[in-house]
């Protein structure tokens, strides 16, 4: 084969031919120029590693035009020298070629998705593949994995630390995405080990804003009868959930719009009158003509049952169907999914949701029906006012509330719906 001194002007000067040819430098051994029968010429350089009889490897340097000789020749004497180390120019180009694609932190967070959080976390997958869409990947973006520091970890983090049930959570699966990666072999050491971790929430505080106070609604209309119009008086009334599963018809009246929980039934046996906003009366009128009663609500019997003898259950597979429901709201709107809720977190958001329209924390304790701060003690002993005209009031006004977040086709779907009718 030729060999040259390769300079621009002596590969400039080098003709092509029918085939592929080889010219060699004759100063350093190992870099030299490939001309195609089209004209390209580019630098190479060829190595060995372990002595004279292993085989021979080719590097790719570049092409001329985009290289001048002399940075090729550089680049060839920089790669002579790593090989003369023990280094592979070609297994290092492979994998900072695959920590530039395949380790990017955006591919790699949809491959953990699809092969970890599917199977791992069924429940909750699309929420915190849609935390780390929304948080990590504007932040991380490309950066390969092996790149990716403590300080990265805390500037993701950063936007989210005042919401502590967010934090945690973001926390915990970019926590899980890396130490999965270790489990592949695609990282060597996670970098999050030495962060501190954000402070859990303070348990039981999840609170539904207006927004996840729609969609829960909205997708109500997907369970029908006992199950969606269940969790809309949940939504209306604020009562616990099994206060509504087993209400019976007795306890409730069509002309005064009023409910008498009984002791029995009544979590701390103390027995309350609760009003009924005029959008609680709608949906048990529905749910009186189910039972055949048009004009009027019946005297006895269950309000919610599949037998007519016993009360409904089913629960979690209930809210596993709403959950669904909701989550195909989400995606056909491509809105950030439901953060994972449970349906006692209805009462809480109707508690605060009353103290953010300014309803006095007294009426909102005997709404929910709490023997605790304003009623116990000596205040309990001596406090016999009912609040009954205010609760009336706070109840229609969170019913007002509730009605303002739904546009005219949802107020329809909830009556027509519930009638086992399309809108």
């Amino acid at each position: 084969m030729p060999t040259m001194r390769i300079t621009k002007a002596a590969v400039d000067a080098i003709q092509p031919t029918e085939k592929d040819q080889l010219y060699w430098d004759n100063r350093l051994p190992g870099f030299g120029c490939k001309v195609t029968p089209k004209g390209s010429k580019i630098f190479i350089y060829q190595y060995r590693l372990g002595g004279r009889g292993s085989p021979a490897r080719r590097f790719t340097i570049g092409k001329h035009g985009a290289l001048t000789a002399d940075q090729a020749k550089r680049e060839a004497e920089m790669l002579a020298l790593k090989v003369a180390q023990g280094s592979d120019p070609q297994r290092v180009k492979a994998e900072t070629a695959r920590a530039t694609v395949d380790l990017a932190f955006k591919s790699y967070v949809d491959k953990f998705a699809a092969e970890c959080l599917l199977a791992e976390w069924p429940a909750t997958h699309r929420y915190v593949h849609a935390l780390l869409l929304k948080y990590a990947v504007p932040v991380l973006g490309n950066k390969p994995l092996n790149d990716i520091t403590r300080k990265d970890i805390n500037a993701v983090l950063a936007p989210v630390k005042t919401k502590a049930a967010t934090a945690a959570n973001l926390f915990g699966v970019i926590r899980r995405l890396l130490r999965w990666a270790v489990e592949q072999e695609d990282l060597e050491r996670s970098p999050i080990e030495g962060v501190k971790g954000p402070k859990p929430p303070p348990s039981r505080d999840r609170v539904l804003d207006d927004a996840e106070l729609q969609l829960v609604w909205k997708a109500s209309d997907a369970l029908g009868y006992p199950f969606g119009p269940l969790i809309r008086l949940l939504i209306l009334t604020g009562a616990r959930r099994e206060e509504i599963a087993a209400l019976e018809w007795a306890e409730i009246d069509r002309e005064t719009c009023v409910w008498v929980l009984p002791p029995s039934r009544s979590k701390n046996g103390v027995a309350a009158r609760q009003p009924l906003s005029s959008l609680a009366v709608a949906e048990l009128d529905i749910l009186a003509e189910r039972h055949g009663t048009a004009n009027s609500w019946p005297k006895s019997g269950l309000v919610f049952s599949t037998t007519g003898n016993t009360s409904v259950s089913g629960y979690s597979r209930a809210k596993n169907r709403l959950d669904k429901a909701i989550d195909a709201l989400t995606e056909k709107q491509d809105a950030v999914p439901l953060a994972p809720w449970r349906v006692h977190d209805l009462r809480r958001t109707l508690a605060t949701g009353l103290q953010r329209l300014g309803v006095r924390f007294e009426v909102t304790e005997a709404v929910l029906n709490h023997v605790s701060g304003s009623k116990s003690g000596v205040a309990g002993i001596y406090q016999r006012h009912d609040w009954a005209q205010e609760k009336a009031a706070a109840l229609d006004a969170w019913a007002a509330h509730v009605a303002a977040l739904l546009t005219d086709a949802d107020k329809t779907n909830v009556i027509q719906l519930s009638k086992g009718k399309k809108a």
